[in-house]
């Protein structure tokens, strides 16, 4: 019933949003070549994929592709194109991405590729707009070698930059950045035991070996469980956890989609956490509070990483947008909305600049140079062609990486709680309630 209701939101969603598209060009202030500028963009639309974060990402697409016609689309030598994002279910899975971006390519003439969610997806796909000089931008994916991959060696692949130019970006952060967050906050909280769930997927055995190498280098035990997307039952795991001498002191749930809900509930209903003993840090999907509290009607105190700015710290980009989603979905629009909304609107903009949209080598320089302010924040790339010589110690995934993504620990302390009113307790720079964690049955 859940899965339906997001369905029907996102098929009303979708027709205002191209009501209102039909409206601008029909209005007459904007003068619009026959052709529009056609890009492609990935969602979860379909199981395995965390389908919930799927509809929000499409209708962020569509969102972006109204605004930017609104102010006259894309001006390219003085003409004005529309854009037109064809959305595609990769459903979680990396042959799916490969068969969209060979369709999108071949048949549909896209330009450009944004969006993501998945690694395994945005890794699979990459090569080949990659190999085809297509302009990507990924808004989702957190493998560090989706853009680590520029300028090193991947599966015995030479690097993508061996031809001059590197077509691939990301505007969310890399693994390595969530997890430095995640177990600096399990860190400093002083915590011993800690037990790791993932998924068996290029985001969350990457992921969890970040978390797991930085908790073990500050002495704290590991233990770590993996899981395939799609998994329903995780009882005989759980039974293992409840089984052990002692409670682990944290269970980190590194599980996208309806997949880690299910995890979390299922361990809500053992006693397993959150608890006295147990901390429940859920993945960063659970800051969607409404399908999280759908899913997970006994995961109140669970903590998550999310990803992207705070309403407090909204710009006039983001305000507006999230009006819209505030109207469309209720309460605040979360990074998966963000994210794609501005990876279409860097495209946009690159081609602007570049005053093309078939010279995919010159939107990649003119994306290498860009300033720019779109909902999440600004937009820069410190490193690529235009300046690749990364300093001693930073790590190769700042190559074509957005370097400011914000990343927060927030803590759920009220049944039903939107993700607006939750606690921020990590880092203490955005803390706002006061705290680093809030005791099961307190108020902060």
């Amino acid at each position: 019933m859940l899965l339906k209701s997001v369905i029907l939101r996102i098929v009303a969603a979708s027709l205002l949003v191209l009501l209102s598209a039909s409206a601008v060009y029909a209005d007459g202030h904007c003068d619009f070549a026959e052709e529009a500028i056609k890009l492609g963009g990935i969602a979860p639309l379909s199981p395995p994929g965390a389908t919930g974060a799927g509809v929000i990402i499409d209708w962020a697409y569509q969102q972006a592709a109204a605004d930017v016609n609104a102010d006259c689309g894309v001006d390219i030598a003085g003409v004005n194109h529309r854009l037109e994002v064809i959305t595609g279910d990769s459903e979680g899975i990396s042959e799916r991405g490969q068969a969209l971006a060979e369709r999108w390519i071949f048949e549909d003439g896209v330009r450009g590729v944004v969006g993501g969610y998945h690694s395994a997806v945005a890794l699979a796909l990459m090569k080949i707009t990659q190999e085809n000089r297509v302009p990507t931008v990924f808004a989702g994916p957190w493998n560090d070698n989706i853009t680590a991959n520029g300028i090193i060696e991947y599966e015995g692949r030479p690097p993508r930059i061996e031809d001059g130019v590197d077509y691939i970006f990301r505007t969310s952060p890399a693994n390595s950045m969530v997890a430095a967050v995640a177990a600096k906050w399990i860190i400093d909280l002083g915590l011993d035991d800690v037990i790791i769930m993932t998924e068996n997927t290029d985001y969350g055995i990457p992921a969890a070996a970040d978390e797991r190498a930085l908790l073990e280098a500050a002495g704290i035990a590991v233990e770590q469980y993996n899981f395939e997307l799609g998994t329903e039952d995780f009882v005989p795991i759980l039974n293992r956890v409840l089984a052990r001498p002692e409670p682990p002191d944290a269970i980190h749930v590194l599980v996208t989609g309806e997949t880690g809900f299910n995890l979390n509930q299922q361990m809500a209903e053992l006693g397993i956490t959150p608890s006295v003993d147990t901390i429940c840090l859920a993945e960063s999907f659970a800051g969607d509070s409404e399908q999280f509290w759908a899913a997970v009607p006994d995961g109140n105190y669970c903590a998550f990483t999310r990803v992207g700015a705070t309403p407090a710290l909204f710009g006039d980009i983001a305000t507006e947008l999230n009006a819209k989603y505030t109207e469309q979905w209720g309460g605040v629009a979360p990074s998966f909305a963000l994210e794609p909304y501005d990876s279409v609107r860097l495209l946009a903009e690159a081609m602007d600049r570049a005053d093309t949209y078939t010279d995919g080598a010159a939107i990649v320089a003119a994306l290498e140079s860009i300033d720019v302010e779109l909902a999440q924040g600004r937009y820069y790339f410190d490193y690529g062609s235009h300046n690749p010589d990364l300093p001693e110690g930073e790590p190769t995934f700042m190559w074509h990486q957005w370097p400011d993504p914000i990343v927060t620990v927030v803590q759920y302390f009220e049944q039903g709680q939107s993700a607006l009113d939750a606690a921020v307790v990590y880092p203490p720079v955005y803390q706002t309630h006061g705290t680093d964690y809030i005791e099961l049955g307190a108020s902060p």
